[in-house]
């Protein structure tokens, strides 16, 4: 696995990316400030933010159950196959969400937490799933 991110859940996303963008000057890789998710690089390293209701459906929680855990970053992990890694890691870990196609997003996802209940999510690109 490979983490490619680290994603910050949000409930106030505009003001969020106007203050990585512009306080911080992080340089925006993808997203703007109506899209509800950007990227953003610096020194190597990719954050991004994401509304935390859009998460909550993504996931399948309840938005108010998902404030109530409290929610605010989700490790990100790249991996070749996403139903392969999800059966090896079944044995391991509860999955919160099997292996779903997010056409929307062109990626493949599941989701699962850490043993401090950290929001994990394993993806491949759907352009992978072709070869």
């Amino acid at each position: 696995m490979e983490l490619t991110n680290i994603r910050l859940l949000v409930d106030n996303y505009k003001a969020c990316f106007v203050f990585y963008r512009d306080v911080l000057g992080f340089a925006v890789s993808w997203g703007d400030e109506d899209s509800n998710y950007a990227d953003f690089e610096f020194a190597g390293v990719n954050l991004s933010l994401f509304v935390r209701k859009q998460m909550a459906d993504a996931i399948g929680a309840e938005y108010h159950l998902l404030r109530k855990r409290s929610d605010k970053t989700a490790l990100i992990f790249k991996v070749d196959n996403v139903e392969e890694k999800y059966r090896e890691l079944q044995k391991k870990v509860d999955f919160i969400t099997e292996p779903t196609v997010q056409e929307g997003w062109g990626i493949k996802v599941a989701h699962f937490r850490d043993p401090a209940g950290n929001l994990l999510e394993i993806y491949e690109n759907l352009d992978s799933m072709n070869r």
